[in-house]
């Protein structure tokens, strides 16, 4: 496997976050070291999302870095410019997913479907998003595609909270999870670094447990 996914699962939580305003970026970033959660993925969907991906990377570099929701070519371009170490999306673009193949930037794309899997490994990918995790099948559905794809790995998005995280993780098919909770918008709006410090810590330590660590 990739050294970078086995990083990602030995961390087994990765926070997809949404930021509105680049200068919570670093202060964010802070915070989530602060709670033994060395992992983001700043996700493209508002304006801010590049330059939280370049804020980050110049000056928390201890922070493993993905780009989240990348939908095309020029979203991955610019994800690589900013630093970030790996990109994620929601879906199977084959466009998107052989050009981050070519600039050699390790991509987890949306599989929620055999025939996305099929693409996925004749892509020469080992690690697959499966979105909407709970709102497509949740984990039953996980156990069951992951009987005839057993040289994959997956990382349900979607849905994902402390109340189902051990779930998830107690299937050793599953890499990591990729959850909102412990840094959503509201709480990086208001600012308040020191309760995402908290659900980090609260996160880690369930991955842990789920894990036998």
């Amino acid at each position: 496997m990739n050294k970078l996914f086995e990083q990602i699962g030995r961390i087994g939580v990765v926070p997809v976050i949404k930021i509105d305003d680049p200068e919570k970026a670093v202060p964010l970033a802070r915070a989530l070291l602060a709670g033994k959660l060395p992992c983001a993925e700043i996700t493209l969907r508002t304006g801010a999302g590049e330059e939280a991906l370049h804020r980050i990377h110049g000056e928390v570099p201890e922070i493993l870095l993905g780009a989240g929701t990348v939908l095309s070519i020029d979203q991955a371009d610019k994800a690589i410019a900013a630093g970030a170490a790996f990109a994620v999306s929601p879906g199977f673009n084959p466009r998107v997913v052989y050009h981050c193949i070519e600039r050699g930037l390790p991509l987890i794309p949306g599989c929620s479907n055999p025939s996305d899997m099929e693409m996925a490994l004749e892509a020469g990918l080992e690690t697959v998003k499966f979105f909407p995790a709970e709102q497509g099948g949740g984990l039953e559905y996980i156990k069951a595609v992951a009987a005839p794809y057993p040289m994959l790995s997956f990382m349900p998005t979607g849905g994902i909270k402390p109340q189902n995280l051990a779930k998830y993780l107690g299937f050793k098919k599953v890499l990591a999870c990729g959850g909102s909770w412990m840094a959503g918008a509201d709480l990086i709006n208001a600012g308040d670094f020191a309760q995402i410090t908290t659900l980090c810590k609260e996160a880690v330590e369930l991955a842990a447990k789920a894990r036998g660590g």
